[in-house]
């Protein structure tokens, strides 16, 4: 009975994480597909429960712009995002109600998964405002960055539910440079997230300079203001190509630090036999990640290209995280070289 309890907890945590991954990855596709706004009213669409119930409206509102924001392929895709993200909310209840019930059986402190129940409403929260507040940067960045966040808790609370291989003593010690290294990460992914709000992808055409020159022409005050409307500046004028621009570059110039430090990091790491498999998984992404950024900008922004390119910051993340949990979990299971 004990065992049957411990595996149903597990398999429905790992469920939820795999479900919370693929969100994201249909995420980066609303919004590359500019669907965010497919029905732009929450949590319904017009007010119906379905994009079926909204014909009539839906119909309406493309036939006054073709080419808007509107139609029903992307109120679909925008409303089939929602169904998901609710049912996730569901499972994560799900979740926190073992832990608290069999907490004594499943070994560990149900806060954990108390805190992610709340993560993911203020996640929820963030989504509904995307759409109420008209698509703005930072809202949507944030809304990008907090189901990035919920990822790694999810992963947090997936790892420590498996068995891991011993690690060589004094592994410890790479502790704070691997928390270093995810900090890093999460600061590219809302760096990518800022770019991709902004509509920032093709700012600069050219690599590995931009517009010919390795320091354009670049407004960092409009395009790191964080308070405006989409394609707008605080002042309420268009945003510049110059400040799309200083967005794109500091995005750019940001992944050879990220690279090179997780690169490094994780060439060290995989010498231990319990850190190997997250460290190469690491590699792997990094090396995936360069090949579709540069893809990206050569053959301007193609839609799959930039979804896997989303997905490789969540991998990333699975990673990151994971190589902190091994390395945080090291004291009690580490062994002599």
């Amino acid at each position: 009975m004990l065992e049957r309890i411990v595996s149903r907890y597990r398999r429905l945590v790992f469920f939820t994480w795999f479900l919370t991954l693929d969100l994201i990855m249909f995420g980066a596709f609303v919004r590359l597909t500019d669907s965010g706004l497919g029905c732009p009213d929450w949590p319904g669409c017009y007010g119906k429960a379905t994009p079926l119930g909204a014909a009539e409206e839906i119909s309406s509102a493309y036939a006054a712009m073709p080419h808007g924001a509107v139609s029903f392929s992307k109120a679909w895709i925008e409303m089939i995002h929602r169904y998901v993200g609710a049912f996730l909310g569901l499972l994560i209840i799900g979740i926190v109600i073992m832990a608290w019930r069999h907490r004594k059986v499943l070994g560990n402190s149900p806060r954990l998964a108390t805190f992610i129940l709340f993560a993911v409403c203020v996640q929820g929260a963030f989504g509904a405002w995307t759409v109420t507040h008209l698509l703005m940067p930072i809202i949507v960045t944030t809304h990008l960055v907090l189901g990035m966040g919920l990822l790694a808790l999810l992963t947090w609370l997936a790892a420590r539910e498996k068995q891991h291989p011993p690690l060589h003593s004094g592994e410890q010690r790479w502790l704070p440079w691997v928390a270093g290294g995810v900090v890093l990460l999460f600061v590219q992914i809302a760096l990518g997230g800022w770019v991709s709000t902004n509509y920032a992808a093709l700012a600069c055409m050219d690599f590995p300079t931009c517009h010919g020159q390795w320091l354009p022409p670049m407004d960092f005050q409009g395009g790191f203001s964080l308070i405006r409307g989409l394609g707008q500046l605080p002042s309420g004028e268009m945003i510049s190509q110059h400040a799309l621009t200083a967005i794109h570059w500091t995005h750019r110039n940001f992944a050879f630090i990220v690279f090179a430090y997780l690169g490094v990091l994780a060439l060290r790491l995989r010498k231990d036999p319990g850190l190997a498999g997250p460290a190469t998984l690491m590699l792997a992404l990094l090396v995936a990640q360069l090949f579709t950024g540069l893809t990206t900008i050569f053959f301007q922004w193609p839609l799959l290209i930039a979804v896997l390119h989303n997905g490789g910051a969540a991998g990333l993340v699975i990673a990151g995280v994971t190589l902190l949990v091994r390395v945080h979990r090291s004291p009690s299971t580490r062994v002599s070289s």
